[in-house]
């Protein structure tokens, strides 16, 4: 099935403040801990980033990909930093990782397509 990652990536941002809007302590919780996890430390965010598409390869979240692939290019990561980190989840994770690193893959593909590059940060 195709997934239209760019779109889906808008799709989960619109339902994720619809959500923070129903359950606002856990949302408020959830945010305050994402910030702190993903500020910038002794790991970059580009690196934080990485990890989290990793874990998000191993773990099989499209939603996560979608979200880790689009903000760790925002973060200035290259095509080539992601698709080592694709092949590290694949080696922690086997089979099912590389169906989900081929998902990676689309995502990357796709986010370059519309013209999302390394830094941006709109």
């Amino acid at each position: 099935m195709h997934k239209d990652y760019p779109t889906y990536y808008e799709h989960l941002q619109k339902l994720s403040a619809k959500l923070a809007r129903e359950v606002r302590g856990t949302m408020s919780g959830f945010t305050q801990l994402r910030v702190a996890a993903s500020a910038e430390g002794a790991l970059s965010r580009k690196v934080k980033q990485l990890i989290a598409l990793a874990i998000a390869v191993t773990v099989r979240c499209d939603g996560c990909i979608a979200y880790h692939v689009h903000d760790a290019i925002r973060a200035g990561a290259t095509r080539e930093e992601i698709m080592e980190t694709v092949g590290v989840a694949i080696l922690m994770g086997g089979g099912p990782a590389m169906v989900y690193g081929c998902e990676a893959l689309e995502a990357l593909d796709q986010f370059e397509a519309g013209g999302l590059t390394p830094g941006d940060s709109a």
